[in-house]
């Protein structure tokens, strides 16, 4: 089994290493007839670039996307979208002195164990330089829900980084595109620029808190049982390099309220149901209510960080490892992008899944 593709309709893998020459994505099941380009996909592979600000790794990446085959005169064929990303700025000597050892906190080590080899130049494919190829897919996604379901709006943007926090009272939509950290809140800017700048000079790193938006999802998406659109997603996010935890809607915080307080009492509205509240983040038995999906991860500290840490070697011995190269201080700030793509491709899947099992037929109230 290869386990490097993912979804069921819409089916997406990825190929390629962070220092190889280049990496991509083959998309399969788009429907034919959907408009897109290069230019469309590049808006989405721009917000996820490196070398943007010194928040992030100063390798210059262009992220330029071509796209192989599966479009004709600017419209998809139906056929596989192959679609490549070339390495332009491989450094891969900053790995040199780490090709024997494991650095504490990646997957080095886990890689060695289960397949007696590795490529340490940047993680290889363990690196999030991979997530490129996913954000470019996720562009072909995003393409087609603007055709089939125009007024879906997919929006993530950062809520904590560390110790920081935004203010949910000046939440700022516009705000997300206009600053480096992708936060809804201006005032915050400048301290988090701050923070971030001195985790970055003591040779440290930090983590993050993320959260995903999709508003208007029609309802009626997802599954009782093994293709739950909360399960689905929470997988896609966990794929994401570095996610250590999930939730959905109250997520954890549902544990400290009663019964009474999370369940989300319904109306009848002049154009259907109506929720008065959304603790369950707009998925009900796995299936989407028609509110919005809100959905928040965790993203770990980066773990390639210049301050020494004690590890071992391939023969066992004890070695102290410092990681050098370009890394970013604050790995959740890319994540952003990335975390949109993957709940666009999976929107996408459990749509199409959904036309093929019921034909979008809806049971009808009132």
């Amino acid at each position: 089994m290869s386990y490097n593709t993912f979804g069921h309709m819409f089916r997406v893998t990825t190929w390629g290493e962070s220092h190889g020459p280049a990496l991509g994505a083959t998309v399969d099941g788009c429907p034919p007839g959907i408009e897109i380009s290069e230019e469309f996909i590049q808006v989405f592979l721009d917000r996820r670039r490196p070398g943007q600000s010194k928040m992030t790794t100063q390798r210059q990446e262009p992220d330029q996307v071509k796209i192989l085959s599966g479009v004709f005169e600017g419209r998809t064929t139906g056929t596989p979208i192959q679609l490549m990303i070339e390495n332009t700025d491989q450094r891969s000597k900053d790995y040199g002195e780490i090709a024997r050892q494991f650095r504490p906190g990646h997957a080095d080590i886990t890689y060695h164990q289960k397949y007696g080899l590795r490529d340490y130049r940047g993680g290889g494919r363990s690196s999030a330089r991979e997530t490129a190829a996913r954000v470019a897919a996720g562009g072909v996604a995003q393409a087609v829900l603007k055709a089939l379901v125009p007024g879906l709006v997919i929006t993530g943007y950062m809520t904590q980084m560390g110790a920081k926090h935004i203010n949910r009272e000046r939440f700022d939509r516009d705000e997300i595109l206009r600053n480096p950290f992708f936060i809804p809140d201006a005032e915050a800017v400048a301290e988090w620029s701050d923070y971030l700048e001195a985790m970055r000079k003591g040779q440290n790193s930090v983590g993050a808190m993320i959260e995903l938006v999709a508003e208007g999802c029609p309802p009626g998406l997802g599954a009782p049982i093994y293709a739950k659109m909360d399960s689905d997603l929470a997988a896609a996010m966990m794929t994401i390099n570095a996610v250590k935890g999930v939730e959905i809607g109250e997520g954890m915080a549902a544990a400290m309220l009663t019964g009474t307080e999370n369940a989300d009492e319904i109306v009848m509205g002049p154009e259907g149901p109506e929720y008065l509240t959304n603790h369950a983040g707009g998925i009900l038995g796995g299936i989407t209510t028609g509110q919005p999906i809100v959905l928040r991860f965790s993203v770990k500290p980066t773990s390639s960080i210049l301050t020494p840490r004690r590890s071992i070697n391939t023969a066992g011995e004890a070695v102290e490892v410092v990681t050098k190269g370009r890394h970013d201080p604050c790995v959740g700030i890319r994540a952003v992008p990335v975390a949109e793509a993957m709940m666009a491709c999976v929107i996408l899947d459990h749509l199409l899944l959904d036309r093929a099992q019921t034909g979008g037929m809806r049971g009808e109230i009132g």
